[in-house]
Order: C-alpha cells, then sequence, then structure tokens
C-alpha cells in the first residue's frame, strides 16, 4: 500500500507542473510604458494580482514604437504564449493577423474588437464613469466652470469628454472647457503638456479639470494642485499622486479584465467574444480614498450614488460618442 501512494504521489507532482505548463500568460503594453501610472499600470497590476494568486508568472513588453508590435506579438504566438492580452486599441492590426495564424492559443485586446474565434475582445462604457465624475466635479466647482484634457484626439477619448460633460451639466455647470494634447500617439506621454493645456483652462475659469491621458495626466494633476485647483484622474485610482488634490479617479478595470483573461485560460473557462464593461458590469466606477475623502461631501456622494444608480437602472441615458455623431449635450 506504502508503494502505492508513494506512486500516487509521484504521478501527482509530474501532473501538476505540466499543467500549469500549458498556462503561459504574456501582457503587451501600449506606448506610455507599465508604469505611466493610468492605464498601463492598471494592466500590469491585473497581471500582477494573478501572478501572486496563482504564482504562474507571465512575460510581458512595452513597446516604444509602434513598428514593434506585430513583431512582439508574433515573437510571443511562436512561443507558444497563452493567453497573450494587448492593453490598447492599437494593437488590432497586428492582432488580426497573428491571432488568425495560431488559432490554437488564446488573445484579447483591450479597448478594441477583433472578430475571430481565439480573440477576446474587452471594450469599457467610459462615458458612464465619467458622466460620474462630471456630477461630482460640478458640485465640487466654486466658478461652476470644469475642463476636460484628452490624449489622443480619436471617438474613444472623446467618449470619456462626452459622458463627463452630460454629468457635470446635469449637476450645475456652466461651461466644460475641452482641449485634447493632440494627433498622434505622443498625446499619450507628454506631462508637461498635458500641464500647459490645464494652466490655460485654469486661466479661462476651470477649477476642477479631469485628464484622461494616459501619462500625459501626471502633468495635468500636477498642475491642478500646484493652481490651488482640483483634478481627477482616470483609469488607475490617482487620487494619491497629488494627495487632497485629486477629487477622484474615474476607475476602468483593466486590471480586472487583464486578469479574468488569465485566470480564465488557466480554469479552461477563456471565451471570445465581445465583452461591453460599464457601471453594471462593474467595469467602471469612482474612487474614493484616505486621499480624497475629505474632498467629497455628504451630499456630493449622495448626488454621485443617485446617478450611478439611475444609469444601472436605465433610467439615465448616458450619451455616447462615435465617429458619426458628435456629443449631444
Amino acid at each position: 500500500m506504502k508503494r502505492i501512494v508513494l506512486g500516487l504521489l509521484a504521478a501527482t507532482a509530474m501532473i501538476f507542473p505540466a499543467f500549469a505548463a500549458d498556462i503561459q500568460p504574456a501582457l503587451l503594453y501600449d506606448l506610455g510604458g507599465k508604469f505611466d501610472k493610468s492605464f498601463n499600470e492598471a494592466a500590469f497590476n491585473g497581471a500582477e494580482k494573478f501572478k501572486t494568486e496563482t504564482g504562474i508568472a507571465y512575460v510581458e513588453f512595452e513597446v516604444s514604437n509602434a513598428s514593434q508590435r506585430e513583431q512582439a506579438l508574433r515573437r510571443f504566438a511562436e512561443d507558444g504564449r497563452s493567453p497573450i492580452v494587448m492593453a490598447g486599441f492599437s494593437w488590432v492590426d497586428s492582432l488580426k493577423k497573428v491571432a488568425a495564424e495560431y488559432p490554437e492559443l488564446k488573445f484579447a485586446i483591450i479597448d478594441d474588437a477583433v472578430d475571430l474565434p481565439n480573440v477576446r475582445s474587452l471594450v469599457f462604457k467610459e462615458h458612464e464613469g465619467s458622466y460620474l465624475v462630471g456630477v461630482m466635479a460640478a458640485i465640487a466647482s466654486q466658478s461652476k466652470k470644469v475642463g476636460f484634457i484628452g490624449g489622443m484626439d480619436i471617438p474613444l477619448i472623446r467618449k470619456f469628454g462626452c459622458g463627463y460633460v452630460g454629468g457635470a451639466k446635469a449637476a450645475g455647470a456652466t461651461e466644460v472647457i475641452q482641449n485634447m494634447t493632440g494627433d498622434t500617439p505622443a498625446a499619450w506621454n507628454d506631462p508637461a503638456k498635458g500641464g500647459e493645456i490645464a494652466k490655460t483652462q485654469i486661466d479661462q475659469g476651470a477649477d476642477v479639470i479631469y485628464a484622461a491621458a494616459g501619462g500625459t495626466g501626471v502633468g495635468v494633476l500636477q498642475a491642478a494642485a500646484d493652481a490651488g485647483k482640483l483634478g481627477i484622474g482616470v483609469d488607475s485610482n490617482q487620487n494619491g499622486l497629488q494627495p487632497g488634490k485629486v477629487l477622484t479617479s474615474m476607475l476602468k478595470r483593466v486590471d480586472v479584465a487583464v486578469y479574468n483573461s488569465f485566470m480564465d485560460a488557466k480554469d479552461d473557462k477563456f471565451t471570445a467574444g465581445l465583452n461591453n464593461l460599464g457601471l453594471k458590469e462593474g467595469g467602471v466606477d469612482y474612487a474614493m480614498d484616505d486621499n480624497n475623502k475629505d474632498l467629497v461631501t455628504a451630499d456630493m456622494k449622495a448626488a454621485v450614488e443617485k446617478a450611478k444608480a439611475d444609469i444601472i437602472a436605465g433610467t439615465v441615458e448616458v450619451h455616447d460618442y462615435t465617429s458619426d455623431s458628435a456629443c449631444p449635450y
């Protein structure tokens, strides 16, 4: 009997490493780097949570220019990495090519959709979360003029801006000043320019400014804090970047998207197709912690929670922005 038990234990010891080897996760970041304090860092945090909980390591790559995308993705595919998660819509063209050539592998892309049987597409209802922080901005504003600074001028970022305008105007803002940082990928990683635009908006009367601009937003939050105004962060919880000067952050749960993609593959529950994540699905929200608790009044909290419940219930419509229609607010 002892020999049989030892034999079973030995067999089990051989089975588990083989099972773990079937899961070889990979994560590809967008321009701006994994420590951008925003979008990419949220993806990194999700991967780290998966590694901590499971003990399964992952590989990663940070692109420094667009020409590296297909090469990096193809290299991971050739190595048999699966699932491979890409942070950002700019991976679409490379993903279409590589995923079609490796149908046995699992892929996931954040912020765009690819219709292939081995690709999970993860998009978010950013306008819903942005509506909430717009409500908070308008209530916190003394001038009733608030600002929005986006990164690259694309429909995705205009979706953030449109929701923010809707929430701000619903809560009493008289004006929402809007600017984009640029029309190339460099717009995601220019804190100095973000700070300059923020100063201009402050000169125009804005006293609360929401940045949806990746690493550029760090400069926006800094400029707002230096001027004694309030900033609003995005994607990750950025309240701690300027404690007591960031009203809140619009949480886009990129971390959850990465974590779930890795975990579902590990548990053999990975499914392809489109996932559209909003307030109801836990995909977006606003951030509360010790860094902003003194800035958020009871009335403000009640107003934003009511708006959240109304959006989930469908009694308040939050308008989107697409390339075919302008923001209606």
